[in-house]
């Protein structure tokens, strides 16, 4: 079974469920039966049609899920049965720099993505999970936490920096839990006070209520003496990105990712000028990245927070509760 958009009107309602065979490998391709997979938010704006009317349907959607490999193709030297596996979110960007032709290759949008029982993928398309994951937290990793991964790694953070977060999504928690283990000190920011206590809990220093201090960005700059913050990890967008400008340090790091409070308006770049600011425009990472973070998470026996599963058959309802807002971490579906 899978679920794929069909077409006409985008929305979670338009997700259908349909049976079909299952697929073989062909050569350098494997068979995995997907175990679990966890929700983004670029899946909703996937599913919604707000990320590109110009998807090729129908579509299977999701680009984070693990497996088992079931099958190997021809010339496969890298799996084989039994093996626990990940899709990378870029099949095609194994290594070194981003190239143009990797968003051709992005699972759940450009690709047909993992919601389905039996998914085929090139042998370089896959990497290890972790030993000490179970399925359920390993389809956490692809997107989320590569990502987070890859705005810490890029900007030098060891320990003794500062690092702030914004909100408790995936990429944000993520970030925080890495950011601990370089030894840094986290800030986060929330507008829930029924999830200031579990930030703490998951590492976090100083934690703001920003329905309480609005001007989140001046109480960053309290909380390090005036100096600013070493890095922004930016999922807002639009919304958020003046406030870390200000909140940032001079020669300071701000990681670009989503787009949570809007992808237009104004922003002033003259803060980026003055503080002679590095911006940093993180789209997920490479499979080589991808081996190094499971490395790290494995040394550490770090595991993902996860908010909540629901089965395959309530994918729809997943989907609504990563709508909602209110989680904490990552949402996932376990088949």
């Amino acid at each position: 079974m899978k679920f794929y958009l069909i077409g006409g009107d985008f929305g979670i309602d338009r997700l259908v469920a349909g049976q079909g065979e299952i697929p073989r490998p062909g050569p350098g391709q494997v068979l995995v039966r997907m175990k679990a997979a966890s929700l983004n938010y670029r899946d909703l704006l996937v599913i919604e049609g707000k990320y590109s009317r110009k998807l090729h349907l129908p579509l299977v959607p999701l680009s984070d899920g693990t497996g088992e490999v079931v099958e190997t193709g021809d010339g496969v030297s890298l799996w084989k049965q039994g093996d626990r596996v990940a899709g990378t979110f870029f099949q095609e960007w194994l290594s070194g720099e981003i190239t143009p032709g990797a968003s051709l290759s992005a699972l759940g949008g450009a690709i047909n993505g993992v919601l389905a029982e039996y998914v085929v993928f090139d042998q370089q398309g896959l990497v290890s999970i972790p030993g000490h994951l179970s399925f359920e937290e390993g389809a956490t990793l692809p997107c989320a936490a590569l990502t987070a991964w890859h705005a810490l790694s890029v900007t030098g953070i060891r320990p003794g920096s500062t690092v702030l977060t914004l909100g408790t999504g995936g990429v944000s928690i993520f970030s925080l839990q890495f950011a601990r283990l370089a030894g840094a000190r986290v800030l986060s920011t929330t507008g829930s006070e029924s999830k200031e206590g579990r930030l703490k809990e998951t590492g976090a220093a100083e934690v703001i209520n920003y329905r309480k201090e609005p001007d989140w960005d001046r109480r960053a700059l309290e909380l390090t003496d005036g100096r600013g913050v070493d890095l922004v990890v930016e999922v807002g967008g639009a919304g958020t990105l003046g406030k870390s400008l200000n909140a940032v340090r001079m020669s300071g790091h701000i990681s670009l990712i989503g787009v949570l409070t809007g992808s237009t308006g104004e922003v002033n770049p003259l803060p980026a000028v003055m503080k002679s600011l590095s911006l940093h425009g993180i789209y997920v990472g490479s499979r080589e990245m991808f081996a190094e973070m499971n490395r790290a998470i494995e040394l550490h026996h770090m595991r993902p927070v996860i908010d909540s599963v629901f089965p395959f058959s309530e994918a729809k309802a997943a989907l609504r509760h990563l709508q909602g807002g209110s989680h904490f971490g990552k949402v996932v579906i376990s088949f």
